[in-house]
């Protein structure tokens, strides 16, 4: 199995103030042309909003947009008519297709916000815009990879137009997961919080690590950890 490891301390990052951002891959005024994204997963931005600020509307098309909260809460409004609040155990889907402007802003105007943002390109241009929102049960994150969202959705996962999958798990301090890359595909895995072994590296929160299968990546916490892991053609 072929394994590249991104050093949290080594994304683009930028302080605005009132948002501490960290891009995994290349993202607004972040250019580095060694890490475009890897297969379908075009965005990972670890962002950090101070208390009553955020994101307000803006647009998007032709790219499924998945928020994954960590900290806090997001209060979401878009031009479909949906407003939501996203908490830590949720995940959210926005599917911006042929266009759609929406806002994420800090749900509390005295709390840190701290969340994770995720872009998937879609297979195709053109889809009508759409909105998808669930709660992951926290038994199925537990010293498990949950899936959280798939081409087709159910079983708890939003939908995605587009031949991935991500998984989301909480594994206790000793205790370890495996995922399973099959022959031509690939994988990512970002640690959103603690601290993991993988292949031989260890790796912190703010990590990330792209592996092409076949083969099997067992994700050992070496402290409680958080983990993401995307499933990729």
């Amino acid at each position: 199995m072929e394994i590249q490891v991104r050093r949290g301390n080594e994304r683009g990052h930028f302080d605005h103030g009132w948002l501490r951002t960290f891009h995994t891959f290349s993202f607004a005024d972040y250019y580095d042309p060694k890490h475009m994204g890897f297969r379908a997963l075009r965005v990972i931005n670890e962002d950090f909003v101070e208390g009553g600020e955020g994101f307000p509307t803006h647009g998007h098309r032709d790219m499924e947009i998945i928020t994954y909260v960590l900290d806090g809460a997001v209060a979401h409004k878009d031009s479909m008519g949906n407003g939501s609040t996203i908490k830590p155990g949720e995940v959210q889907r926005m599917s911006a297709g042929t266009g759609v402007r929406h806002s994420e802003m800090n749900a509390s105007k005295a709390d840190e916000l701290h969340l994770l943002q995720i872009w998937i390109v879609p297979d195709r241009e053109g889809y009508p815009p759409s909105y998808e929102q669930k709660t992951i049960a926290p038994q199925r994150m537990h010293n498990a990879l949950a899936l959280v969202a798939a081409p087709g959705g159910g079983d708890g996962a939003v939908e995605l137009h587009q031949d991935a999958k991500l998984y989301a798990a909480q594994i206790d301090g000793g205790q370890a997961v495996t995922h399973e890359v099959a022959p031509g595909r690939h994988a990512w895995l970002q640690v959103a919080r603690g601290a993991i072994e993988v292949a031989g590296e260890k790796l912190a929160a703010g990590d990330g690590l792209a592996a092409r299968g076949p083969g099997a990546l067992e994700l050992r916490a070496s402290a409680d950890a958080e983990v993401l892991v995307f499933d990729l053609a």
